[in-house]
């Protein structure tokens, strides 16, 4: 069974602990995916930026807290699902545009586990993580992601973890505080690309809306790119969460297949 490709808007690292519509919502999607009975789970993290790409072999990967200042709940959180080394040497061989190298020390950051807790708690489906490299422009991501597509046929789930909207400088670490108008506009602009299928316009992520504001940065918005170049444009979109978080954060998510 061809597995489905997804994006994840993972925001604050908070929503680990979370219990509230977001989480819920990662939670039903993934009793969905669990009825597919994947082999694997490949995540493409905001979170491991790279000079090269690299795929993560470690047959046991340890859980990243890749961040500071938070509780200390927060640090103690493990999440010990298994690696898939059969899986990494196969997207190794599988990719023909440039060569992936192997990696053994990293294992899973915030942008994997915080979301795959709630998708999948008993954390009993491998996962490994595909880094990114951070000098190349979003076509070359999205070309190598069309390239990682064959993994799906392969028992493999490709979800992208970060963020359509990301802008830390201007967020405001309190709950239910209301969002800025230039990121509920990007979001718009974006969700109204996706439903399009209009792929060129997303690649083009600085020409419309306030892409500085929206977008000052791109690292959380190409892990979207990587589940937009792993589907096929007749697969149906689905819309899984949409919120702008923290006034600057869109936790937009979705599912292509």
């Amino acid at each position: 069974m061809k597995m489905p490709t997804l994006f994840i808007g993972h925001g604050n690292p908070m929503n680990a602990l979370a219990n509230n519509d977001y989480t819920n919502a990662l939670a039903d999607e993934g009793k969905r995916l669990l009825e597919l009975q994947p082999d694997a789970v490949l995540v493409i993290s905001a979170h491991w930026l790279t000079s090269g790409t690299y795929v993560t072999v470690t047959p046991k990967p340890e859980t990243i807290h890749d961040f500071s200042g938070f509780p200390e709940e927060l640090y103690r959180v493990e999440y010990p699902a298994p690696g898939s080394p059969a899986s990494a040497l196969d997207t190794i061989d599988l990719v023909k545009m440039i060569d992936i190298k192997e990696d053994s020390n990293w294992g899973l950051d915030h942008g994997a586990w915080s979301v795959l807790k709630h998708m999948f708690p008993l954390a009993n489906i491998p996962v490994y993580q595909l880094s990114i490299d951070y000098k190349k422009p979003p076509l070359y991501h999205y070309n190598l992601a069309n390239e990682l597509k064959a993994l799906r046929e392969k028992g493999i789930i490709i979800i992208g973890s970060g963020n359509i909207v990301h802008n830390l400088l201007l967020i405001d670490m309190q709950n239910n505080t209301k969002p800025f108008g230039w990121a509920i506009e990007y979001d718009n602009f974006v969700k109204g690309f996706l439903v399009s299928k209009d792929y060129d316009s997303i690649l083009d992520y600085n020409k419309f809306g306030n892409a500085y504001l929206a977008v000052p940065t791109p690292d959380h918005y190409y892990p979207m790119i990587y589940t937009l170049g792993a589907s096929d444009k007749d697969e149906e979109l689905k819309f899984i969460y949409e919120e702008i978080q923290n006034a600057s954060i869109s936790m937009r998510s979705f599912r292509i297949g």
